[in-house]
């Protein structure tokens, strides 16, 4: 492998929403693999907190479900939309499969809770570096709707639900990246 591989790589991934998902269902050899990459993620004391939970078939119109409730509940009256609650119940299922990005806290805290966060971003980051290798579209949802997953999810004692990953193939190109120079990012001192 090449340097500008893993370059290439990284400045191709992209968030791409199930909206533009097709049909096509990912393997189950791909979908271990997008794992098994998650699980080499940078981890301090090797903590290993990200906990997965994976949704297909119909267990993504349970998702669905769950979360256009969820956010029904959160909403008060005034700012329920009848358009998002259908966007929320469909995006899981227009989506070939979706995992709950979960962190298990270290019982005996000997690392600070931000560690365990930024590990498990890390093991997300190569989750989706892994799909972008593969051609297949995903991104990161944060919905306030993960406060209340609890039980739907089924989460130990200090394991946390921090976000659900959509994948799907797409037929659609890839959007062009945008970024500001790094320049203006980085103080050089020597």
């Amino acid at each position: 492998m090449k340097p500008t591989d893993i370059t290439k790589l990284i400045r191709h991934r992209r968030s791409i929403f199930p909206a533009a998902y097709n049909d096509k269902k990912i393997s189950k050899e791909i979908l271990e693999e997008i794992l098994e990459n998650a699980n080499w993620a940078p981890t301090h004391r090797f903590t290993e907190p990200w906990r997965f939970k994976v949704f297909q078939g119909e267990a993504l119109e349970k998702l669905g479900a769950f979360l256009a409730e969820a956010y029904k509940a959160i909403m008060s009256e005034e700012k329920f939309s009848p358009m998002k609650y259908k966007k929320t119940k469909q995006k899981p299922v227009k989506s070939a499969c979706v995992i709950a990005i979960c962190m298990q806290r270290d019982p005996e805290a000997r690392v600070p809770e931000w560690e365990e966060l930024a590990a498990t971003a890390a093991a997300v980051q190569n989750m989706w570096l892994t799909c972008a290798a593969h051609g297949i579209g995903a991104y990161w949802s944060s919905p306030k709707t993960i406060e209340h997953a609890t039980e739907f999810l089924s989460l130990s004692e200090g394991e946390k639900c921090i976000g659900f990953f959509y994948m799907g193939y797409s037929d659609l190109p890839n959007p062009e990246g945008k970024r500001e120079p790094i320049a203006s990012k980085v103080v050089w001192h020597s």
